[in-house]
C-alpha cells in the first residue's frame, strides 16, 4: 500500500515538472550595432573586386605577328643584243670594221660590251657561248695599241679562249669581255676574216 502511494506521488511530481531548455544566446543590442557599423565601414573602404572583362584581357596578351604582304617588282630580262640608250652627255662611240672593210660607227652607253653592240646592229659576230667567255667566236682585233692598253687586262679564261681564235694578233680580245666606258670612247675594232667555233666544252674530259 505504501509502495503504491510513493509511485503515485512520484508520477504527479514528474507530470507537473517542465523541462527547461537552455536559453538561446542573443547578442546585446549595443554590440550588434557596433558590428554592423564595422561591416559597413569595411565595405566602403575595401570594395569587392570585379572580374576583368574578356575584352580587356585581349589587349594584355601579345598578338600573333601576322605575315606582311610583300610586293614584288620585276624588270624585263636583258638578252644579248639588247642595249640601254646612253644618258645625255655620256654617249660613247665605237666603230666596227667588217670583213669587207666597211666601217660601222654606233653610239652606245657605258656598260655595253662589244658582242652585244655588234649583235644589236646585225653585224656578223656569232658569240656561240652566249657571252660566257667559253668560245672564241666573238674575236675582235683592236686597231690602236693605245686604245688596247686602256682596256682591262684579259683574264686567264679569256687568254685560253684567244689561243683558239683564228688570226690571233697582239691586240686580239674577245668582244664579250670588252665593256665600254669613258676611256674607250672612239675605239675601233676589226672583225677577223673568219672565226673558229671551238668551245671549252670541246676539251672537257669525256667519261
Amino acid at each position: 500500500m505504501v509502495q503504491r502511494q510513493c509511485i503515485a506521488a512520484t508520477t504527479r511530481a514528474f507530470s507537473t515538472c517542465t523541462l527547461s531548455r537552455p536559453a538561446s544566446r542573443t547578442t546585446p543590442p549595443r554590440i550588434h550595432n557596433q558590428l554592423s557599423h564595422q561591416r559597413r565601414h569595411l565595405h566602403q573602404t575595401q570594395p569587392r573586386t570585379t572580374r576583368t572583362p574578356l575584352t580587356h584581357l585581349q589587349h594584355t596578351f601579345p598578338r600573333r605577328n601576322t605575315p606582311k604582304t610583300r610586293t614584288f617588282t620585276t624588270t624585263p630580262a636583258r638578252s644579248h643584243g639588247d642595249l640601254t640608250p646612253p644618258k645625255p652627255g655620256e654617249e660613247r662611240h665605237v666603230t666596227f670594221v667588217d670583213k669587207d672593210l666597211q666601217h660601222h660607227t654606233f653610239v652606245v652607253a657605258d656598260g655595253d660590251n662589244l658582242l652585244d653592240i655588234a649583235q644589236a646592229n646585225d653585224l656578223e659576230m656569232e658569240g656561240a657561248c652566249g657571252g660566257s667567255c667559253a668560245c672564241s667566236t666573238c674575236h675582235v682585233i683592236v686597231e690602236s695599241d693605245e686604245m688596247f692598253d686602256r682596256m682591262e687586262e684579259p683574264s686567264d679564261d679569256e687568254n685560253d679562249m684567244l689561243d683558239l681564235a683564228f688570226g690571233l694578233t697582239e691586240t686580239s680580245r674577245l668582244g664579250c669581255q670588252v665593256v665600254m666606258r669613258k676611256e674607250l670612247d672612239g675605239v675601233v675594232v676589226k672583225l677577223p676574216s673568219m672565226t673558229r667555233n671551238m668551245q671549252a666544252s670541246d676539251f672537257a674530259e669525256k667519261s
